[in-house]
């Protein structure tokens, strides 16, 4: 197991720049962790409106990557969840070439203009197997072009202490520096797998058929909802058989944002609008991390390392400091932060799945061929006529 190092050595602090801020996680991660925000750049209004709000008001805010001429010349570090509309498998999967997820690309025209020390990464990991991790290696490939020492792994916000099961592939480049320092310096290993008796089991109404997101004492992955803001949060099954949704402050809580983060951008959009910001947002505790990591690099063995073999494919993790691109053994669990059960850490009251959405779910169910936990198909179909028989 490795753990966070308490180093006496000084703390760095960088100077940032975040494109596709949307609202502010890793800004807001980094900021805690004492790294400067310089500009953040963000084309939706209302999470500008967000960002206006809760980073401050002195903040130069971008509407559009395409239109920043340079970098500031005081750069340390460029972040960045460039859109994952087209890596998604929710999404269209165009891939890299996709008109949004191919935005990156104007990362690296930035980094091209001005070389800064550190960049950092974030998207879906369904990146490291779609068309083969095109998407991947076009980027590194980038990297690797422009003089960038680069690593990547996947993480999962569980091990931050919040109770979503949601993966993300982090990269961290520099260019003087080594990025294993700031990626591999800590890993907990993943925890058994819990039980489901007697927890909240979060799940998606919207499947049913080919997988359900099951998630025990966590819910699975919040998504950014529909393109037009109508919200899709996922269910919960809670121990006194209510099947519930959480509310939208809720949400935020479990995205490691204060409840009501969100709230501003109802100025420039309707409120369900939120949803699509949260779920499209950064976990701040995992770019607290980062941001600790950053100003505080730490050891790392990685004795077990093998050579990645070509074109079979990303693991979940890998790096290319040395000669050729390498893998090693590495859990997505960097960290195992104690925190609430799933029933416990809900503050605000949950909204009953409607009538509507688990007849739908239901019927799924009965056309699949999936295995269901004990007592789950039950307690939906106890639900469903209690809700029939309120309406």
């Amino acid at each position: 197991m490795r753990m966070l190092d308490r180093s006496t050595s000084p703390k760095r602090r960088l100077n940032t720049v975040g494109l596709f801020s949307g609202i502010g996680g890793l800004e807001l991660g980094l900021t805690r962790a004492g790294h400067r925000s310089l500009l953040v750049c963000e084309i939706d209004p209302a999470a500008r409106a967000v960002l206006r709000a809760r980073l401050g008001a002195d903040l130069e805010i971008h509407a559009d990557v395409r239109t920043i001429e340079r970098l500031p010349a005081e750069t340390d570090l460029v972040v960045g969840g460039f859109p994952c509309q087209d890596l998604s498998q929710a999404g269209k999967t165009a891939g890299i070439a996709g008109t949004r997820s191919g935005l990156v690309s104007e990362v690296v025209r930035l980094l091209t203009s001005r070389r800064v020390p550190w960049l950092v990464l974030e998207n879906v990991p369904f990146m490291l197997q779609l068309a083969r991790g095109e998407a991947l290696e076009v980027i590194m490939s980038a990297l690797e072009t422009l003089g960038y020492r680069w690593a990547y792994r996947v993480v999962d916000t569980r091990a931050f202490g919040l109770p979503q099961r949601r993966r993300r592939v982090l990269i961290v480049a520099a260019l003087d520096a080594d990025p294993r320092s700031v990626l591999f310096a800590d890993d907990a290993g993943a925890p058994e797998t819990a039980s489901a008796l007697g927890r909240a089991c979060g799940f998606y109404w919207t499947e049913g058929i080919r997988g359900l997101g099951w998630a025990v004492d966590s819910i699975p992955t919040l998504k950014g909802g529909s393109s037009v803001g109508v919200p899709s949060p996922p269910a919960i099954w809670l121990p006194d058989g209510r099947i519930v949704t959480p509310e939208i402050r809720d949400a935020e809580r479990l995205q490691g944002f204060a409840a009501d983060w969100t709230k501003p951008a109802e100025s420039a959009g309707r409120a369900s609008f939120r949803w699509k910001l949260v779920g499209n947002a950064v976990s701040v505790p995992v770019a607290k991390w980062l941001g600790d990591r950053l100003a505080q690099p730490g050891d790392f063995d990685l004795g077990d390392a093998v050579t990645l073999p070509h074109g079979r494919g990303w693991p979940t993790h890998a790096w290319n400091v040395g000669e050729g691109r390498f893998t090693a053994q590495l859990s997505e669990w960097p960290l195992r932060k104690r925190t609430l059960r799933l029933d416990s850490f809900l503050r605000h009251p949950p909204k009953s799945l409607s009538v509507k959405a688990t007849a739908g779910f239901l019927d799924r169910t009965r056309r699949s061929s999936l295995r269901f936990p004990p007592g789950f198909i039950a307690a939906l179909e106890r639900h469903l006529a209690g809700s029939r028989r309120a309406a």
